[in-house]
């Protein structure tokens, strides 16, 4: 097993709860991951059905995590993509202070 989810079925009260915390850190990382990097002004129900497809998605990941350092890989594509938004934020505030 890899680190994430070792220390969450090693520390949780049983497998289930374990199960479910791995599911949602996965969730919640893939949803802040596409928030960073892909997303778009989109239309309530165009979220929705993301949503869904995330759901779908971080349950097979979550499969998948037993064997795969899955969170890991979730956790160092945020960091790239904050370095890049900042990166970002910073040459657009250079561009607008030299104009």
């Amino acid at each position: 097993m890899y680190p994430v989810a070792r220390v969450l079925y090693e520390n949780l009260p049983n497998y289930t709860i374990a199960g479910y915390a791995l599911f949602a850190v996965i969730f919640l990382l893939s949803a802040f991951v596409y928030k960073l990097g892909f997303a778009k002004k989109l239309s309530i129900g165009k979220n929705a059905v993301i949503a869904l497809f995330l759901l779908a998605g971080g349950l097979g990941l979550t499969f998948l995590a037993f064997f795969l350092p899955v969170v890991e890989g979730l956790v160092i594509a945020a960091l790239i993509l904050i370095l890049y938004k900042i990166r970002l934020w910073r040459e657009k505030r250079e561009n607008a202070a030299s104009h």
